[in-house]
């Protein structure tokens, strides 16, 4: 019997239920894949689905860009209806993860370089935001993609800036103090992000969260289940996507951006320490905002999505207050 249960769909039920009580409805369109060469001459396309109010914007636009890890409705269940209210919500499945694909087998994995270039691609899509500039908030590997995206479109196409639980300045020497962290035991840090069994799972959510649920709560058949839904069924597409990761190579150097900037972390965060939020305001020129949520883990908009709510809508607003309005009309 316990071996049916599945909580995954009861758990995309409530999250689908957050989206559209907030307004949001799913969406895709079909858009050129972005790295194919560079030569425009290729006809590869990729879709991306997404989930957004119906019609053109009447609030000022807000990207909210998922992490490695479980969906996108579920990572910003607790967002959606409290920034629903000031903002514009557009919540894609970045390329390879939900509803979100490319139809090239021969193409390489998604950088976030090209994760952001599928973002630019269909905002400009979508109705009444091309040319619009828009706030964004990552979380995660999310924050790679937001800091890529703020970076490469410049402040005349993307606003203010969130970056959440995300390393951008991450090492190989990261990695390493990651494994010493999550004990003997694990050939590499894809073993844990990339469970396959459920003492991988156990112990990513041991570090992930500040308070994980009790043993007794998540037997072996819970986690199995939740690692056929969210890992097996598309494993092999999930490793790819690892291997296109540039973060801590010569492809992704840090660098200051024009953009007004929020760090925000979870001051108990053991896959990015909370000291690399400062090392990343650092890299910024000291310009960014950092603020550390107590008593949270590796996802504080889920922890205590209350505070981490106020702090971002506190930010945006002030930063739509201090906008430049001759740079494309300020951030709304």
């Amino acid at each position: 019997m316990g071996a049916s249960l599945s909580l995954v769909p009861v758990i995309d039920y409530f999250a689908h239920r957050e989206f559209l009580a907030a307004g949001l409805r799913p969406h895709s369109v079909t858009l050129p894949y972005p790295d194919d060469g560079g030569d425009g001459k290729s006809s590869s396309t990729c879709t991306v689905h997404y989930w957004a109010p119906p019609g053109e914007p009447k609030l000022p636009p807000l990207l909210l860009i998922h992490g490695f890890g479980p969906r996108a409705t579920w990572q910003w269940r607790c967002q959606v209806g409290p920034l629903s209210r000031q903002f514009h919500i557009i919540v894609p499945d970045l390329l390879g993860f939900g509803g979100s694909s490319w139809d090239s087998p021969t193409s390489p994995p998604p950088s976030e370089a090209t994760q952001a270039a599928a973002l630019a691609a269909l905002l400009d899509s979508v109705e009444g935001l091309k040319g619009k500039r828009v706030a964004v908030a990552g979380t995660s590997y999310g924050g790679f993609v937001a800091y890529w995206l703020a970076r490469a479109a410049g402040a005349g196409r993307v606003g203010p800036v969130v970056i959440a639980s995300s390393d951008v300045l991450k090492t190989a020497a990261d990695d390493r103090g990651f494994l010493k962290r999550a004990g003997e035991g694990w050939r590499g840090v894809h073993e844990l992000l990339l469970p396959a069994e459920p003492a991988a799972m156990r112990r990513l959510m041991q570090m992930a969260v500040y308070r994980p649920p009790p043993a007794m709560m998540t037997p072996d058949f819970v986690l199995r289940d939740f690692i056929q839904k969210l890992f097996t069924d598309n494993r092999e597409q999930l490793i790819h996507l690892f291997k296109g990761i540039t973060v801590g190579t010569d492809k992704f150097q840090v660098t200051p951006l024009s953009q007004e900037v929020l760090i925000v972390w979870g001051e108990h965060d053991q896959l990015f320490p909370v000291e690399k939020a400062f090392a990343i305001q650092r890299a910024l020129d000291g310009k960014a905002r950092v603020e550390i949520i107590k008593k949270t883990g590796h996802a504080p908009q889920l922890e205590d999505p209350a505070r981490f709510n106020k702090v971002v809508l506190d930010f945006l607003l002030a930063a739509d207050k201090h906008a430049d309005p001759s740079i494309n009309g300020g951030f709304i």
